[in-house]
């Protein structure tokens, strides 16, 4: 299995939060391609869950489907499946076919292998961008600061309950690489506010991103939003049907997924993922949510569906 490196040592003596797991997606190695036009080598980052985490296959995926973008044209959107879980700890094969490079826009078809069966496929467009007016969503409104607000490991300190283990915890804690800041309050061992479809989630990572090779910063801030957006997209559905990831006999996992860029996505600093539920119904869920910069600016919006099977 591989880790990520160990982070500075906290003034405890422990070992303080770090990025380095967000980096360590995100690196890949080129592979003789077996299906397609070229191929990538990644590995699954440790989670203490029976299935790797999926944000690891969409960031990954971002990152081939870039490294296959020569002539500096920017990914603007992506639409994925997943199709089975992925091991955790383990290589996955991305294969890139490149289905048209136009002069405005160019198309990719990435696919993962693992196991010799296909388990993640999405689409991923490129544009090289031209002028034209502007528009983005509004800021939400009335939201703290997120040096207000208590990061999970704050949080979580002196709270047991449901199903969460002392490495569920630490993962919750610091073991994702962002530091997340909930508003109103997490959804891991109960609903923390009202049952609203809607919340908001402070990002940032715990440390400055590590270069990544084969990338630029800009595309590696990129993907590293792509990373993120998955841990928490699907909890304003959970918020609503009053359900927390804790609970005993929950299970959850992503079925497709859908992520817009719209502005050069900075990740070194707080931005806000404001959520909200669309629609739960036979089994499934499907949540949205918009990225900001503390001064408003609209970077991304992500769309996702998730299976949600309470006990």
């Amino acid at each position: 299995m591989t880790a990520a490196p160990p982070g500075p040592a906290d003034s405890s003596g422990g070992t303080a939060p770090t990025s380095a797991i967000v980096t360590a997606a995100l690196t890949l190695k080129p592979a003789p391609p077996e299906h397609f036009d070229l191929a990538f080598t990644a590995t699954t980052q440790p989670c203490p869950w029976p299935k790797a985490y999926g944000g690891d296959l969409v960031a990954q995926a971002a990152a081939a489907a870039m490294r296959s973008v020569t002539d500096g044209k920017t990914l603007h959107s992506m639409h994925s499946y997943f199709l089975r879980p992925a091991d955790i700890g383990a290589e996955v094969r991305y294969e890139v076919e490149v289905l048209r490079d136009g002069r405005g826009y160019s198309t990719r078809q990435v696919r993962g292998y693992q196991n010799g069966k296909v388990l993640y496929v999405c689409l991923a467009n490129f544009a090289a961008g031209e002028p034209g007016s502007a528009f983005h969503a509004e800021f939400p409104a009335d939201v703290p600061e997120p040096e207000t607000l208590p990061g999970s490991a704050a949080y979580l300190a002196d709270r047991t309950g449901g199903t969460m283990t002392d490495g569920s915890k630490a993962y919750w804690s610091g073991g994702r690489g962002f530091d997340m800041r909930h508003v109103p309050g997490p959804v891991y061992l109960t609903v923390d506010g009202a049952r609203l479809p809607h919340q908001a989630v402070w990002v940032r990572p715990f440390d400055a991103l590590r270069p990544v090779e084969g990338l630029t910063d800009a595309q590696r801030d990129l993907a590293a939003l792509a990373y993120v957006c998955d841990y928490t997209v699907l909890e304003p559905v959970l918020r609503v049907l009053g359900l927390a990831w804790a609970d005993p006999g929950l299970v959850t996992a992503s079925l497709d997924h859908a992520m817009w860029f719209h502005r050069p996505a900075p990740a070194g600093d707080w931005l806000l993922y404001a959520q909200e539920a669309v629609a739960a119904d036979a089994g499934r869920g499907l949540g949205s949510g918009r990225f900001f910069t503390r001064d408003h600016r609209h970077l991304a919006t992500v769309v996702q569906e998730g299976m949600i099977r309470p006990a």
